[in-house]
């Protein structure tokens, strides 16, 4: 599976879920991004056939100005392969090289084809490595951007070398103290693992559990970190909290246009959080778990969070998650 997703700051939509990858510009067509996104959960040999009947929809959900490149991956049995759908200015690619395919209905389809280190999705040709302003590390869910490039696991050959077997409780795939891909954080590499120079297995060595950090959790399974301040938005890049390097920005896709470009911040003091608004157009809103009715906030007054608080910023609502020490 896909270990790291590196998301390119833009305006169009990158989603991953599951298996599938996904980047889109198709502004005007909410049908054919529903269409494209709800392909992400489909996996297994009745993949292809799925895709090629997206294609046949295409023009009519999206007209000739759509631009998309779908891939769903399968490593199921130690393989790498991938299936992939894309039309207009959209183009898959796997270590640099774009991926062939077959026309149909007016796009472009491509199965059985290996994966590598890297898979690219976006407008045009890959680019060679991430440039600076790389959104983050996009784990699941819908965000905005103008592409994406997966950093690929290993997939397992049947030359490889065998990992021993250990008697430890603990297992690599299972705890995060490993610093596998769950420990990694926006685009920064998990630890590498211990290499045996003479027969070159890889051996894991176990660590004690970080300290739990409080994280967002989106209503379209984005979940994000705050171990930081961070300002929310629809362009939160230029905000000067996050030009003055003391937060970091997180853009939220926007299609009505109600969110403002920097909307709120959360604010880290201690062990406390708080959200603020930003003096935003259609204001920032907060409820408890329990809660039927909105609270408006106040712009520039921080209003202190609890496990469970609910935020609404335009028509995003999002989980405030604070795990107890």
């Amino acid at each position: 599976m896909p270990d790291r997703c590196e998301v390119l700051p833009g305006d169009s939509v990158v989603a991953r879920r599951g298996s599938g990858l996904l980047w889109v510009d198709a502004p005007g067509s909410p049908a054919l991004v529903a269409a494209l996104h709800a392909c992400l959960g489909v996996s297994g040999p009745g993949a292809e056939r799925v895709l090629a009947a997206v294609a046949g929809q295409v023009s009519a959900l999206g007209g000739g100005a759509a631009s998309f490149a779908l891939v769903l991956v399968d490593t199921a049995e130690g393989t790498g392969t991938g299936v992939a759908l894309w039309s207009g200015k959209g183009q898959p690619a796997v270590d640099g090289v774009p991926v062939p395919g077959s026309s149909v209905d007016g796009c472009t389809l491509a199965s059985g084809f290996q994966l590598g280190q890297t898979l690219y999705v976006g407008p045009g040709q890959p680019v060679p490595s991430m440039p600076p302003g790389v959104a983050y590390d996009l784990v699941a869910g819908t965000v905005p951007g103008s592409g994406a490039m997966l950093q690929l696991a290993a997939v397992a050959h049947a030359s490889s070398a065998a990992v021993p077997q250990s008697s430890s409780p603990f297992s690599a795939g299972s705890d995060p103290g490993f610093g596998g891909a769950g420990s990694s954080r926006y685009g920064a590499p998990a630890a590498a693992p211990h290499q045996q120079e003479d027969e070159g297995e890889a051996t894991a060595f176990w660590q004690p559990r970080a300290q739990a950090t409080p994280v967002l959790r989106f209503d379209d399974g984005l979940v994000v970190t705050v171990d930081e301040d961070l300002v929310l938005g629809r362009r939160p890049d230029n905000h000067e909290m996050v030009t003055a390097g003391s937060a970091r920005p997180v853009p939220i896709a926007d299609t009505q246009n109600v969110l403002s470009s920097a909307h709120a911040a959360i604010q880290r003091n201690g062990h406390e959080v708080s959200l603020v608004d930003l003096g935003s157009l259609n204001g920032t809103h907060v409820a408890g778990p329990e809660a039927t009715e909105w609270t408006q906030l106040e712009p520039g007054v921080a209003h202190p969070l609890s496990d469970g608080d609910r935020l609404l910023l335009g028509w995003t609502v999002i989980t405030f998650e604070q795990p107890q020490d």
